[in-house]
């Protein structure tokens, strides 16, 4: 079982939430990645339409050098090209009016194939055409993966290598503490597209850091630690959140105070995460507080907590 680290940090609320926005603005690929030399399902994700335009009439994928095409799946009322050149290209185009996919409605189109041999970013670059113009998302960073600032980013595949665990870890955020404070709570979204198990946690910040759960049993909370680990379903987003799955971090180190960088390892089954930063605003320190307070509490008696 490896193990790989990433970090966390804070910066301005509206910063977060127009990443966000311009996020799925893009054609993009679910969150996640592919091993090196293995079949991976492509599923391109559309959810809406050309500026000013109603409706998604067609999409062309460009293939990459070194992925090698299998096939791709046809899509009920499109018309299905497919071209295995050197340069190849599926392209699926609407057959009537009524096929094309509303600018409101979102798909996935998909093709399958075998990625490279070698780790790195693997970018897919998109022609989407509307009823009215189109949109070719074909933007590569010049040096780098990060595609923040591009208006047309291509759809980026991480290719990574074998024992590296394929798992998606954004948004994540640390609610502040105060000096004397023993405990807080770190948060974050996971996405396995293979599935897996998050099997623990580790950080210099805290003496202990445990995935823990929060449900409310009828009228009463009650937290417990997930000692057989937190599952990662396949291809599903799993949110550790306030108030149910979420990382307790406890004897901290010291204060994290509002835009600290909080480093941190975790460790999934016989596989590591390749580390991304998540950035967000930290939550005030009286949250943390409480539940800093009630972790005391439950030492000292297993019985439920309440609000």
């Amino acid at each position: 079982m490896n193990a790989s680290t990433f970090t966390i940090k804070t910066i301005a609320a509206c910063a977060m939430l127009t990443g966000a926005a311009a996020a799925l603005a893009h054609v993009t690929l679910p969150p996640g990645g592919a091993t090196v030399g293995s079949d991976y399902n492509a599923a391109f994700r559309v959810g809406h339409a050309c500026e000013g335009a109603k409706a998604t009439t067609g999409l062309a994928v460009r293939l990459p050098k070194g992925f090698v095409l299998s096939d791709a799946q046809a899509r009920k009322g499109w018309k299905l090209d497919v071209q295995k050149s050197v340069d190849g290209e599926v392209r699926w185009t609407a057959e009537t009016p009524q096929d094309v996919l509303p600018g409101k409605e979102r798909a996935e189109f998909v093709l399958r194939g075998k990625v490279p041999g070698t780790p790195g970013p693997l970018w897919f670059k998109v022609l989407q055409t509307c009823d009215v113009g189109s949109v070719d998302w074909a933007e590569v960073p010049a040096s780098g993966s990060s595609t923040a600032g591009l208006k047309s980013p291509a759809a980026k595949l991480e290719v990574v290598a074998q024992g590296v665990a394929t798992v998606d870890v954004r948004d994540g955020w640390v609610r502040q503490s105060v000096p004397g404070q023993s405990g807080t709570g770190a948060f974050m979204k996971l996405t396995a597209p293979t599935g897996t198990k998050l099997v623990s946690i580790s950080t210099p910040a805290a003496g202990v850091a445990e995935v823990h759960e929060i449900k409310m049993e009828g009228d009463t909370m009650k937290m417990r630690e997930l000692t057989g680990g937190l599952d990662l379903p396949a291809g599903q987003t799993v949110e550790l959140k306030p108030g149910g799955y979420h990382v307790m971090m406890m004897d901290l180190k010291g204060a994290l105070a509002k835009g600290a960088v909080v480093p941190m390892t975790l460790k999934f089954e016989d596989a590591e995460v390749r580390g991304r930063e998540g950035r967000q605003d930290l939550a005030g320190p009286e949250a943390a507080g409480r539940h800093a307070r009630r972790r005391r509490r439950r030492r000292r008696s297993p019985q439920a907590l309440s609000n």
